[in-house]
């Protein structure tokens, strides 16, 4: 049984699709192991996309990912974190396959309203970021 982390990022906590997003995997086939809604802090933000702070977007990332709550999750299943990629569809939402999560909610390659953990190994870093084991259920 795989676990993935995924977070509703600020854009899409605005327009109010919390739901609409958390029922997407639902329906197909994940379950919601935890889940919870959060303010990051600058230091959260710098902390948790430190991998990317050489590159020339990691400020506006960072601003971006403070600029309001966010909802993270522990999707689980099997196959979870390959089949979350493809429910989250294309960072760059304008080349996102209809009917995916991006393509239908997200504004820009910037406001792409999910994250998803890239690999198994940085899935578990990314929940153990979030999450106590004891909120895992």
């Amino acid at each position: 049984m795989e676990q993935t982390l995924s977070i509703i990022k600020p854009d899409a906590v605005a327009k109010n699709v919390v739901g609409k997003i958390l029922d997407r995997f639902e329906s197909a086939g994940l379950r919601i192991a935890a889940t919870k809604k959060i303010q990051l802090s600058k230091a959260d933000a710098q902390a948790f996309y430190a991998v990317h702070n050489q590159r020339p977007f990691f400020n506006d990332l960072v601003e971006f990912m403070i600029s309001g709550p966010v909802v993270v999750s522990v999707l689980e299943g099997e196959n979870a974190m390959a089949k979350n990629r493809e429910l989250m569809g294309a960072t760059n939402p304008q080349e996102a396959e209809p009917g995916t999560i991006r393509a239908d909610f997200a504004d820009s390659i910037d406001a792409n309203a999910v994250h998803g953990s890239d690999s198994l190994e940085n899935a578990k870093i990314e929940i153990d970021f979030f999450f106590a084991q004891r909120e895992l259920c």
